[in-house]
């Protein structure tokens, strides 16, 4: 039987292994506190706590796992599944695909222009140069031990439960107005999509962009999901605004345009949900 474990039970991890449970798989992975895995367990799922500090207690589903979902983002020490379990991923010789969950963050400001697959890293940011780092040592690990890593390169993520119509209705919304500033973005289910081909179809060493076909301003998506649900924006805050926190503003440093042909001209992958307008369509009517 084919057996996933997930490094990281996150919001795509989540979607991921109820779509492949359903398909008759094993899945199992991890949770960085006790209370989240008592909430996969209970879903169905087994699930250990891991948060970097240590090694797993009990190896043993991550030794007969056949493909590996990594999600856990790196810290100030590094990978943390490198730090506690390079030896053990190494080991394993029934691995038949490994999957990073990195960002595109990785490419820094480009000042608008388009970046592929081969544009060179330039990232300045403390999230971005360690996920720089993370990605080169797990490719490193592939080509040493003959894994299946493969890199996926994310944009911003979004779904339901996680959506500028959920931030509406949380009353936490704002609507920060930066002209000019693009944000490319990705609904979690063509996530799955795209790792779910890669899994039909793995390329050992392979790096993916994965963010839909327009990227738009957050201020844009923001006045779209208001009006979907007939209510009015927020109140409009220039990004020049001294009310902005520093970790709001990290978020606007960057200024970039991601290409996404390669998951489609590859892995086939036709995007469900190509622009924020279709995603938040899908996800007002599943939650009403």
């Amino acid at each position: 039987m084919s057996h996933l474990f997930c490094f990281g039970f996150g919001f795509t991890a989540h979607r991921l292994a109820k779509k492949l449970r359903a398909d008759g798989w094993s899945v199992s992975g991890t949770a960085r506190t006790a209370e989240k895995c008592a909430v996969l367990r209970d879903a169905g799922f087994a699930c250990q706590e891991f948060d970097g500090s240590s090694s797993l207690e009990d190896v043993s589903d991550l030794k007969n796992a056949t493909h590996i979902l990594l999600s856990a983002p790196p810290g100030e020490q590094g990978d943390p599944v490198l730090l506690r379990h390079r030896n053990d991923l190494a080991e394993n010789g029934n691995l038949q695909w490994i999957g990073y969950l990195s960002a595109t963050s990785v490419y820094g400001d480009t000042g608008g222009a388009l970046v592929d697959e081969m544009a060179a890293l330039k990232a300045t940011t403390a999230r971005g140069l360690r996920r720089i780092e993370s990605e080169k040592a797990w490719l490193e690990l592939g080509r040493e031990h003959e894994l299946p890593v493969h890199v996926f390169r994310l944009a911003g993520i979004y779904g339901p439960g996680r959506s500028a119509i959920d931030q509406l209705r949380s009353g936490k919304a704002r609507r920060i107005i930066k002209e000019g500033h693009l944000f490319s973005r990705i609904h979690v289910d063509d996530i799955v999509n795209v790792l779910l081909a890669s899994i039909a179809a793995p390329r050992p060493g392979g790096t993916y962009n994965v963010c839909d076909d327009e990227p738009a301003m957050s201020s844009d998506v923001m006045e779209y999901a208001a009006e979907s649900l007939g209510l009015e924006p927020p109140p409009a805050i220039p990004f020049t605004s001294t009310s902005l926190s520093e970790m709001a503003r990290s978020f606007y440093a960057d200024n970039r345009l991601v290409d996404n042909s390669l998951i489609k001209s590859e892995l086939g992958v036709t995007l469900t949900y190509p622009d924020f307008r279709v995603g938040l369509k899908a996800i007002l009517a599943e939650r009403g």
